[in-house]
Parts: C-alpha cells; structure tokens; sequence
C-alpha cells in the first residue's frame, strides 16, 4: 500500500479554520464533510475569465474548490467593467489572468489557483484538460465551443457550458456519460457573421452573472454527486421577460464526436471548421475597397466630395458618430435608391464588418466608387479624434 503524503493527508482533512470558513456548507446535510472535502479534492478548469468567467471564479473559489485553472490570453479592457466583476478600473490594461488569479487568491487562500495565459487551442487543449475533472466553458465564440466540447467528449470530462446574448442565456452539461454533447445540439456551426457577438450586438451587465452562477451551482453539484443535474436538459433564460424554460436534449447516435461510431477522433482546425478567418477577423467577406480614418480625414479636409454611409443602428448613432448620413444595414436593400451611384461613398460601422457587408452588397447593386472604412468608428477615435467615444 503507498504510503499518503502530506498534502494527500491534507486534502483529506480540514483545518479548523476550514470549518469555519465552509461552515454554512457543513451544516447542510447534502453536503456537509463529506461534500466539502470533495469540493476541497476537486479540480476545475475554467475557459475564460469575462463574463461567465467572473462569477464562476468567485462563487467556485469561496466555495473550496481545491484547484482551479484558469485559461485567457487577454487583457482587462475598459469596456469589459460593466459585467466582468473579477476586475476593477485599476486592472485596465492588465492581463486577465493575473488580475483575477490575484482576486481568487485574495477570497480564499486555502486553495490552488493555476493561472494560464495562453489562447485554447488544438495543439494544447487536450494536454491542458488532462488534469481537471471538470471543464468549465465561459468563452463567447463556436471555434472554441467546439474545440472544448471536442476535447472533453475525447478525454470523458464533463463539460459546464454556458451562453448570454443581450438579455437571454443557455446552459446546460455536455459530455456527461451517456448524455449529449455540443454537437448533438449543434451539429454545424452558424454562417459566420449570422450571429453577432456580445460586441455587436451587446449583453445585459447582469446576464452573465445569472448564468454563470447557475454553471457554478451545476459545477458544484457534479463534484459532491448530488440534485438533479442538467445533462439533457439545456435550461434558457430570458431575463427581459424574467422566465426560465427547459428543452430536453438527446444524444445523436450519429453524433460524429459522441455518437456510437465517431468520426471525429482527434481535435480539429475549429476556425477553418467554423468557416471563418480568425476570431478577430474584422470582416467576414474579401477583397474589400478600404480607407483608413486617416485618409479619409484628409480627403474630407482637402473638401472631396464624399459621401459618407454610417449603416450601423439608430441607438448606436447616438451614442458616438461621425456626422455620416445613417442607414441602418438592415435597411440598405429598400433605402438604396436614396444613395447616388455617381458620388464617392465610404461605409463605416463600429469596426468594420458590417459596413464590409454594405459594401459587398453595394458593389453588386451597380455601384463603383465605394470604400470601407477600416475599423470603423473604433478607428475613428483611436487615429483621428478621441473625443470620439468608444463602445
């Protein structure tokens, strides 16, 4: 029989200031000492530390989970304050990672915090999840979805998946024995640019709190083997309408990850599988006229005749513009009749994928003297006027 180390004796015991801390848990018979040091052996990996990452972190840590990992290759950005509670406005510009590694550490020092500052991919994803027990995702793009997803089904980890989109959310348990997985839900990812990202298209602040709570409740219930877990079961949440529904979810025998013959044996390129050109490709569409907001700067000084098209949303408008005529993208195909063909026209967005769509679809309607302006208003603001807001 091996004989047990200090830390596997450690591991199985609590301190007594252990007990105090975890005493609200003790106390409740479903968990109790024997939850709580399986809370204290268990080994959790989170995929981000935005949104979902934020509250999943916190309640994970206070709650003892004995090692979390933590995978982000970002910094903390400005805009991210209004929902990522890990970070407050000194963090700015720091690596997440090492922001919020130094906030878990804070609210619970008896436990491990691994901090990796890498991007998830093919080449380290199946190393990276070899030693958790359960993976975690809170990342907000189908390339890395699948890549988890495909990874825990390989391994056999269950996989805590979480989604927010402005004011609805999903979540659910993916790869769990005998349970669905991503691609059961989603055998083909969407058209790329069909659904926009929480930068596009926005989030409640509150959103992601919600749902990553709800992930941790789910990540706690796995470890100390209790309740009615969500495997099958992928749980919506609507908070403008402040309703929760349920839709039962199937294994696909055919499934090519999970099914009963599988194709996929090995992880993918997930970006070429998703049919897009990086997850900041700024535009889904190629051999687009361009400007930059430097040039256009100068040619609007030098008195050019140009038109300039702002397609993004009348609330957006508001918020920051460039004094551009706007017709909302959506709007283009009814309202293209007001736009002169004969005229120079520079489209531009928030950062430049919309109005590359705009574009496109101008240059097939006949029209010649068309540009995009690269980056959009984001570039606006960082090369020609910084009284520009952001957003």
């Amino acid at each position: 029989m091996a004989t047990k180390t200090v830390a596997d004796k450690q591991a199985a015991t609590l301190s007594k200031q252990e007990i105090q801390r975890y005493s609200r848990h003790l106390i409740m018979p479903e968990v109790g000492m024997e939850g709580q040091l399986k809370l204290k052996q268990a080994r959790v990996l989170l995929i981000g530390t935005g949104g979902l990452g934020a509250p999943l972190g916190l309640y994970l840590a206070a709650a003892g989970v004995g090692r979390i990992g933590i995978v982000d290759f970002d910094v903390v950005d400005f805009t991210n304050l209004q929902r990522q509670v890990l970070f407050g406005t000194s963090d700015v510009g720091r690596p997440k990672i090492t922001a919020a590694g130094e906030r878990l550490r804070n609210l619970n020092p008896e436990i491990e915090i691994e901090a990796i500052e890498a991007r998830l991919s093919s080449e380290n994803a199946l190393e990276l999840f070899q030693d958790y027990d359960i993976i975690v995702d809170g990342t907000d793009n189908f390339p890395t979805r699948y890549l988890v997803n495909d990874a825990c089904v390989l391994l056999g980890k269950p996989n805590v998946y979480g989604s927010i989109f402005r004011f609805e959310g999903q979540i659910t348990v993916f790869g769990y024995p005998g349970g669905p997985c991503y691609r059961c839900l989603y055998p083909e990812p969407p058209p790329p640019g069909l659904v926009p990202s929480c930068a596009e298209g926005g989030v409640l602040g509150v959103l992601p709190g919600i749902v990553g709570t709800i992930q941790a409740a789910e990540t706690l219930k796995l470890i100390i083997g209790k309740g009615s877990r969500l495997v099958g079961r992928l749980l919506l949440f609507d908070a403008l309408a402040m309703k929760f529904r349920e839709v039962k979810l199937r294994r696909n025998p055919d499934c090519p990850v999970c099914g009963t013959d599988p194709s996929v044996t090995k992880l993918i390129d997930y970006v070429e599988f998703c049919g897009i050109r990086g997850e900041e490709a700024p535009t889904r569409v190629t051999n687009i006229p361009e400007i930059t907001a430097k040039e256009l700067k100068s040619r609007l000084d030098r008195g050019d005749d140009l038109y300039v098209l702002d397609v993004r949303e009348p609330h957006e408008y508001e918020i920051s513009n460039i004094h551009g005529h706007l017709i909302p993208l959506g709007e283009l195909p009814r309202r293209v009749h007001e736009l002169d063909s004969s005229r120079e026209i520079v489209a531009h967005c928030r950062s430049g994928k919309r109005s590359a769509e705009a574009v496109e679809f101008l240059e097939k309607a006949g029209f010649r003297k068309i540009w995009n302006l690269k980056g959009g208003i984001l570039a606006w603001s960082d090369e020609v006027d910084p009284n520009v807001p952001k957003y």
